[in-house]
């Protein structure tokens, strides 16, 4: 098979040719059609997410077929599955056993501790794919395994919160306002200064107002997530929510978070992570995807030109989500 493997962090990919992996018992041979390029492939190939095994084959927003089913499987050969970045935990500790498998400290994810979809086929176990909603391309599916996922899991932990800022307008913040917008909340989007772009897209799928993550909204807000890998915007976050307001990080990593005064935080705001996520998650999304239609705004790239799509991403060139496919 074909694949893009990272050596080493901080060198780019190399294209190689390996065997094709045979699935064991309760894992499924996925023919890759496409992958999304995720900002934690970013921070993983950049060395600033350690403790991954290396070398490893990227990718964790996996669109493909399943071509061969191991033993007590239960996605049929023929079957168009989607592979998350959760790819199986122990099932045994205090956190999954209280349906929190996304902190188990045993956890394993797709493209870090085993290899992912920046390749022509991947092994994924069976219970932690998923059946992708019929009316998606591959393309357009694929940035609902990360950037969706982690962006309604972000979702939730706001709860009926009705004036919602989402800083950082890519992935997962374009697939997740149509969402917001869907259950009437109103959207304001906060974008690096020259991306226009960002700022237009925003406007086009239903936000209320966009402009630069250096400028105040113009009325408090009840919410806001940060999927912009800034620690910096989370005293701007929390200037823009009103009291008792919520401030979620959705990242896997960000920079240093600066010191504020306590009185940002004061009056009862709350300040808080989202980690990972379950496959109750990706059950719960993929439902919600089936009946909202939820539109991808992808740039489509060729296996092969993975690092330019890593560049583009780490440059903050790509509007929307970026996705590796591979020919039929």
């Amino acid at each position: 098979m074909r694949c893009m493997v990272l050596d080493r962090a901080r060198e780019p990919l190399q294209l190689r040719e390996r065997p094709t992996p045979r699935p064991g018992a309760g894992q499924l041979l996925v023919r890759v059609h496409a992958c999304g390029v995720c900002r934690t492939d970013l921070h993983i190939v950049d060395g600033e997410l350690t403790g991954g095994r290396l070398p490893i084959i990227p990718g964790h927003e996996i669109v493909g077929t399943v071509l061969e089913a191991g033993a007590d499987a239960r996605h049929a050969v023929g079957e168009r599955v989607g592979v998350p970045w959760l790819a199986g935990a122990c099932g045994e500790c205090d956190f999954c056993r209280s349906g929190r498998e996304n902190l188990c400290d045993r956890a394993l994810f797709t493209g870090y501790h085993v290899d992912g979809g920046y390749a022509d086929h991947v092994i994924a176990r069976d219970d932690c794919s998923f059946a992708i909603p019929a009316q998606y391309s591959d393309a357009e599916a694929a940035p609902l395994l990360c950037a969706g996922l982690i962006g309604h899991r972000s979702l939730r932990m706001i709860a009926d919160a009705h004036r919602v800022g989402l800083y950082g307008f890519g992935a997962a913040a374009h697939v997740i306002a149509q969402v917001a917008v869907d259950e009437g909340r109103e959207v304001y989007a906060f974008t690096r200064p020259e991306d226009a772009a960002a700022r237009a897209l925003a406007l086009r799928l239903g936000a209320r107002w966009a402009s630069a993550s250096t400028e105040a909204p113009p009325t408090p807000l009840d919410a806001a997530i940060l999927f912009a890998p800034v620690g910096a915007l989370i005293p701007a976050a929390l200037t823009a929510v009103r009291k008792g307001g919520v401030v979620v990080c959705a990242g896997i990593h960000m920079s240093d978070v600066p010191s504020f005064p306590y009185s940002l935080l004061w009056g009862e705001r709350v300040l808080r992570s989202v980690a990972n996520l379950t496959r109750a998650d990706g059950r719960e999304f993929m439902t919600l995807a089936a009946r909202l239609r939820i539109k991808t705004t992808v740039e489509t790239f060729p296996l092969e030109q993975a690092n330019e799509a890593l560049a583009r991403l780490r440059a903050g060139r790509i509007t929307g989500a970026a996705v590796l496919v591979n020919a039929a």
